[in-house]
């Protein structure tokens, strides 16, 4: 028998929840906190009082972590979770997904103008934000302390 198991139940070998926050790579606050948010079942007591998961709470804490690396907050994993939980299929996932896609390449572009400005700094060698002193210097921050706008140049 494996040390995981805790007790044997009717359903089989259940887990303390150290071990399931352990093999699932979270801490056990956060077993609490989905068990809170509505994403994993309170699970039933063993005799001495600690809770006793079922091996598959590894598997789905391992697909939430996995949704939120995609993007998706605990709100929309914990949706989809409940879909699948009644049984029905998730055709709204798609539809998800394709919304995430659109959010990940608003992000990519606002990083890629952040890198563009800040590689602007780094060429034309900023030294301050409200006091720079480099010719034609990129940074609209030291006009914008003086109460002037970029176009007031």
């Amino acid at each position: 028998m494996s040390q995981d198991i805790v007790l044997q139940g009717t359903d089989g070998p259940y887990l303390r929840s150290g071990q399931v926050a352990e093999q699932a790579g979270v801490n056990p606050q956060t077993l609490r906190y989905y068990e809170r948010r509505g994403l994993i079942a309170e699970p039933p007591r063993s005799p001495g009082g600690h809770r006793a998961y079922p091996p598959e709470t590894v598997t789905l804490l391992g697909v939430i972590k996995a949704a939120q690396r995609l993007g998706f907050t605990l709100e929309e994993v914990a949706e989809l979770i409940d879909t699948g939980r009644r049984g029905h299929p998730a055709p709204d996932l798609r539809a998800r997904a394709q919304a995430k896609i659109a959010e990940v390449d608003a992000r990519i572009a606002d990083l890629t103008t952040i890198r563009s400005a800040l590689t602007a700094v780094v060429s034309a060698g900023c030294d301050s934000l409200t006091h720079c002193t480099c010719p034609d210097c990129p940074l609209p921050f030291a006009d914008l302390a003086e109460g002037r706008t970029p176009e007031e140049k």
